[in-house]
């Protein structure tokens, strides 16, 4: 498989929009292991190797331990994630699987544990990452 259209390449001015976001997501106070947890899940879903990669790396890098990435995609069933990230988690399944719809207990869960602020900068990191993923897999990038 060979990757596609380098889009930072042929639309530069799209993707400097789509790394604006990236860039304000990074300036936020969301903690990087929250932003990690996002990334990697959301990504997961989605299938894109090359985010996957990236992403379990840097949350590697960051500190995160090797047992909470491999039961990532089982985290309902593991005593691993606090009562935030397990409201993370379940916003950015529904969120990236949205055409399910978020349901109002996941949201009012989310709403519940975080404070307003974080919670519109946690919904912005997901859809952020579910760009990212999207054009990944639609540019077949590959993992390095």
């Amino acid at each position: 498989m060979k990757t596609r259209i380098n889009i930072a390449t042929v639309e530069p001015a799209g993707y400097k929009a789509i790394l604006g976001l990236e860039k304000f997501i990074e300036s936020t106070p969301l903690t990087r292991v929250h932003k990690d947890l996002i990334k990697i899940r959301s990504s997961q879903i989605n299938g894109c190797a090359f985010c996957i990669d990236m992403h379990t790396k840097d949350a590697r890098k960051a500190g995160e331990t090797e047992q909470r990435i491999y039961a990532l995609n089982a985290w309902r069933d593991t005593p691993f994630f606090s009562e935030e990230e397990r409201a993370i988690l379940a916003l950015t399944e529904e969120v990236t699987l949205i055409s399910n719809h978020v349901k109002d207990e996941t949201y009012e869960q989310a709403a519940k544990v975080l404070e307003e602020t974080y919670l519109a900068q946690v919904i912005l990191t997901i859809i952020t990452i579910n760009a990212w993923n999207r054009i990944g897999i639609t540019t077949n990038l590959m993992p390095v």
